[in-house]
């Protein structure tokens, strides 16, 4: 959530650092700070509320001083409301010590009255002063010991200006290794055009960044690519990152696909999985576990592995499968989603499953992520990076993705000559250019949300393969305009929503021709006797849907278990633009954060 960067090297640190920080804004904050040492060897803080824009005004003077050591910080507020006192960096009694921090330091009130019996002053509301504290009173490594809960640290010594201490455990921190100098992120997204190698910190490990040496222990730490252009984290002829990856949904699919399927052979071929191949037939049950879009990603893997694969599939929410009191179960293999790699409810959930010895599988796009690193095999999404805090391409990349897994589960066990998974097979090859019809109908949507806009509650109607998405399409109006919107079964909507349904309660349903068709119909044809209004997505070709319907975005005709993949599009178009019509700010939605990485 926190974006945390540091510089220590040949180059002034300080301009550095907060050029790095405006590349972490996509991860959502309410404040901001840095902490540097000139080279008189003075210390410098500068904190300020709201966005970077008032960071930089505070700054601007300092940013024409030869800097060594800097660090910097965007904070998401956990602990004590945002403002400057909260805001990080956070320092000792003294002021020779500072730090920035990533996570929840879950014993902070025992340590911290212990610390305030020994003299500290306290000045924050938050966990993290507890932490400058304790390094004052113990040192660093010492006081790193005494500490229960999630943390990534980057911190800086006034007798050691020349010097950045890390650490990590649960939370991600990432050091990139560079000809002038080391770096140091939350998110190896603000390192791309930097450097071209990079460390990914282990649980655990911690170490110091000094002018000309490095040093991480206590395992050896590994360097490796950082697979990050620099272009790739740019906006370029759009107004938000958001459009920009709606519209790379069509290629991410491509990339997801590419290598991997072979409909002639009827094959598919998933390198990640290839060393737990024996393992699959074994398998009687499958738990696939995540948060948010990838929990609604989630959902229709399920029922594509029950379908393609003929595997007991449940899905649960990351955050409620850490704490439930269910029974162990031999046989059974959990799937953990995230795009991230990072989400601190799906890592707990990892840890209860390895404990219970189960085979443990991820599907993420952020490579040498820690989801990546602690399950037993996996598939990376290769969406790149994705700088919108609400997901668009990696969702589509999953539902992609899991259609492929679900594949291979079924040719590994026993299903891999049906009809079904040939036809998917076959389909799936031109998923990518019906995207790409789908997105040529964007100034259409636009131009239909006018239509839309001054409603405040929607109902979003799916069956089967498409429930998930109807629940998933009402997040994304949620989460970027602020608009009321539900998701629900069609079949349920008479056991409750259909109260809300009148003039000024727009449904948008979806309504491809499959084997639910008509019962989808039928919940139109109840809504239209409320004088409720409808925007269906609906397949191309069907005229019935025109006269039902007071508006019909079309999509192209495929198998069902695709479909998903399709009626995303427009749901995503449909609420960037009715958010832009409102005059938000798509990229950084007001409370959200990009990668949740504290419970």
């Amino acid at each position: 959530m926190c974006g945390i960067t540091g510089y220590i090297g040949k180059k002034e640190a300080l301009p550095i650092v907060f050029e790095n920080l405006k590349k972490l804004e996509y991860r959502g904050y309410d404040s901001a700070g840095v902490a540097f040492f000139d080279f008189s060897g003075d210390q410098k803080l500068v904190k300020a509320v709201g966005k970077l824009g008032n960071l930089e005004k505070l700054i601007k003077d300092e940013k024409s001083l030869p800097t060594m050591a800097a660090i910097g910080h965007t904070r998401w507020a956990t602990h004590g409301v945002p403002n400057e006192v909260n805001a990080h960096p956070h320092f000792d009694c003294k002021k020779e010590f500072f730090l920035v921090h990533n996570g929840i330091i879950e014993n902070y009130r025992e340590l911290k009255d212990g610390l305030m019996k020994k003299g500290h002053n306290f000045r924050s509301q938050t966990d993290t002063e507890v932490l400058a504290h304790l390094v004052e009173e113990y040192g660093f490594d010492l006081a790193i010991k005494k500490v229960i809960g999630a943390y990534a640290i980057a911190a800086i010594f006034k007798n050691e200006p020349q010097k950045i201490y890390i650490a990590r455990l649960g939370s991600p921190l990432v050091i990139g290794v560079g000809k002038d100098g080391y770096y140091v992120a939350s998110d190896p997204t603000a390192l791309a055009g930097l450097v071209k190698k990079v460390i990914f910190l282990k649980d655990g490990q911690r170490g110091l960044l000094a002018l000309n040496s490095i040093k991480i222990g206590p395992a050896r730490p590994k360097i490796v690519p950082l697979e990050i252009d620099a272009e790739q984290a740019k906006k370029g002829k759009f107004p938000h990152f958001m459009l920009k990856e709606i519209f790379e949904g069509s290629e991410v699919v491509a990339a997801a696909l590419r290598g991997r399927i072979f409909p002639q052979k009827n094959l598919i071929k998933l390198g990640g999985l290839e060393g737990v191949a024996g393992k699959i037939p074994k398998i009687k049950r499958m738990e696939i576990i995540s948060c948010g879009t990838s929990y609604y990603a989630g959902m229709i893997g399920a029922a594509l592995f029950k379908e393609l694969a003929n595997l007991p599939t449940e899905t649960i929410l990351a955050s409620e499968y850490r704490y439930a009191r269910d029974p162990k179960q031999n046989n059974t293999a959990c799937l953990f989603i995230s795009q991230s790699g990072e989400t601190a409810d799906t890592l707990a959930a990892l840890k209860k499953a390895k404990e219970r010895k189960y085979l443990n599988l991820g599907l993420v796009n952020a490579v040498g992520s820690s989801i990546a690193r602690e399950t037993d095999a996996g598939v990376y999404n290769h969406a790149g990076p994705e700088i919108g805090v609400a997901s668009t391409k990696a969702f589509l990349s999953q539902l992609s993705i899991l259609s492929l897994m679900s594949l291979y589960f079924g040719q590994t066990k026993f299903e891999k000559n049906s009809q079904t998974a040939r036809s998917l097979m076959a389909e799936l090859v031109r998923i990518s250019a019906k995207i790409q019809l789908v997105l040529k109908q964007s100034e259409a949507i636009r131009s239909l949300v006018k239509k839309y806009a001054h409603y405040k509650n929607f109902l979003y109607l799916g069956r089967g393969y498409n429930y998930p998405v109807a629940l998933e399409g009402a997040l994304k109006l949620k989460e970027i305009s602020y608009a009321h919107a539900e998701g629900y079964a069609g079949g349920e909507m008479k056991h409750g929503p259909i109260a809300l349904i009148d003039k000024n309660f727009p449904v948008v349903a979806l309504v491809n021709k499959n084997h639910l068709y008509e019962k989808m119909i039928s919940n139109l044809e109840e809504i239209k006797a409320r004088n409720g209004k409808i925007l269906a997505i609906a397949s191309i070709g069907d005229k019935a849907i025109a006269k039902l319907a007071d508006d019909v975005i079309y999509v192209p005709e495929t198998v069902e278990q695709l479909e998903p993949i399709l009626n995303t599009v427009p749901l995503q178009l449909f609420a960037y633009y009715f958010a832009v019509a409102h005059g938000n700010d798509v990229d950084k939605p007001r409370n959200l954060a990009k990668s949740v990485t504290v419970e």
